[in-house]
């Protein structure tokens, strides 16, 4: 693992150069990198287009190969974020407060970089420029492990990176990439903490209980969405079933798609069949309760079918008999990411958003919105489902920390 402490101590020393740029001077990189992709898409796509053949030979399921394929528009959509991110404001130096003490000391609360970063992350090639700009613009370095089935995406983006990079001037290391695609090498930047300040797992279930109980260095989790609708017994038949449509098939494979229906038995007789008529047709395949089966053929559901992140086409339903047992249901079985609640009731509105104990609460919207860039944050390295330090979508000013600066005039303590 030489090659991999090598890069290691590559961010490191890079960590230190990157805190004293400037705002024009990252924003200049972020803008160079926005031009090398845009100059070098058709490598892109063919190097991302050897990634999906060889998924699709292992028989990854369509809604995975989805988060692992690249096009023209989504390669688009990186260099519109390296432009949002450049558009935001820089909080490195932002001073959060300010105060005098008795003695004349000013104390000020100042952001600051957190350092070098390791990200490991699956599948998804734009996380590789996301987890970069974002890092770059925090001033902060970034050693990136993406997974096996994505290598020669994440090995042509990060190639292109470094070019953008090394023509601004930024020192080498800025970024990296941990090609060995081993679980191995997994292991051994898990135990790198004499490089690395924080680690970001973003995947599947599998891979961030691993980091979390693995790490030897501070971790911050994301990306595990079990996610819940509750159709309340008012709601909007028709504006219900269209969000509810949205959030499950729009991108099944994504973490903040919808995994279970929670249905008031009060409106269930009217709203299953309408739904299930839709979702049946984008091809979902529903698995509900025994009374959800009276309403629509359904497989029946099992415990393990509600604890479960499908990223797929399959949606779990069960009928409840009010908000509070949703938001038991939600409490059981939520993965801490995103819900929502359908309803017209004020009341239940606003019970279902102080009870329930995820990052992203909705009333009356799709759990699809849930991510940085539709949040206004420019991009996102993730969605944390944790609450400290971050919760939610994971954005610029969630890769700072901060330091307090002291001015004095020749105190000394009594």
């Amino acid at each position: 693992m030489i090659e991999l402490l090598d890069k290691g101590e590559k961010v490191k020393a890079a960590s230190r150069k990157l805190r004293l740029l400037s705002t024009d001077e990252k924003n200049e990189a972020i803008l160079s990198i926005s031009r090398e992709l845009e100059a070098h898409k058709e490598g892109i796509l063919l190097a991302n287009s050897i990634d999906v053949e060889n998924s699709k030979k292992k028989g990854m399921k369509e809604s995975l190969v989805d988060r692992l394929a690249l096009s023209e528009d989504r390669i688009a959509g990186m260099i519109e974020s390296c432009k949002n991110v450049v558009s935001l404001s820089d909080p490195v130096g932002e001073i959060e407060n300010t105060w005098v003490q008795k003695d004349g000391l000013q104390i000020s609360r100042v952001r600051v970089p957190i350092g070098a970063i390791g990200m490991i992350y699956e599948s998804r090639p734009n996380v590789t420029v996301d987890a970069s700009i974002l890092s770059l613009k925090s001033g902060n370095s970034v050693l990136l492990k993406g997974g096996s089935d994505a290598i020669n995406s994440n090995k042509a983006i990060v190639s292109i990176i470094k070019k953008a990079l090394t023509s601004a001037g930024l020192p080498e290391g800025s970024v990296e990439l941990v090609e060995d695609t081993s679980h191995q090498a997994v292991e051994e930047m898990l135990k790198m903490n004499q490089y690395l300040s924080l680690i970001i797992p973003r995947g599947g279930a599998g891979l961030i209980k691993f980091v979390v109980n693995n790490s030897r260095i501070p971790v911050i989790e994301t990306g595990t969405g079990n996610c819940h609708i509750f159709i309340d017994y008012n709601a909007d038949v028709d504006k219900a079933v269209m969000i509810v449509e949205n959030a499950k098939t729009q991108r099944p494979g994504t973490c903040n798609a919808v995994e279970t229906l929670l249905v008031h038995r009060a409106i269930a007789a009217e709203f299953i069949p309408r739904a299930a008529q839709i979702l049946t047709e984008k091809g979902v395949e529903l698995r509900g309760c025994t009374e959800s089966i009276r309403y629509w053929k359904m497989l029946p559901a099992t415990e393990e079918d509600y604890a479960t992140e499908f990223l797929d086409l399959v949606l779990a339903v069960k009928i409840v008999e009010d908000v509070d047992e949703a938001i038991s249901h939600i409490e059981k079985y939520s993965t801490g990411h995103s819900e929502a609640i359908l309803t017209n009731d004020y009341a239940n509105s606003r019970r279902f958003l102080k009870a329930v104990d995820s990052a992203a609460v909705y009333v009356n919207a799709s759990t699809r919105f849930t991510d940085g860039g539709e949040f206004g944050f420019g991009s996102e390295i993730g969605i944390s489902t944790q609450k400290l330090h971050a919760r939610g979508p994971f954005g610029l000013k969630e890769l700072t920390s901060y330091k307090y600066t002291i001015l004095g005039d020749s105190q000394v303590r009594k």
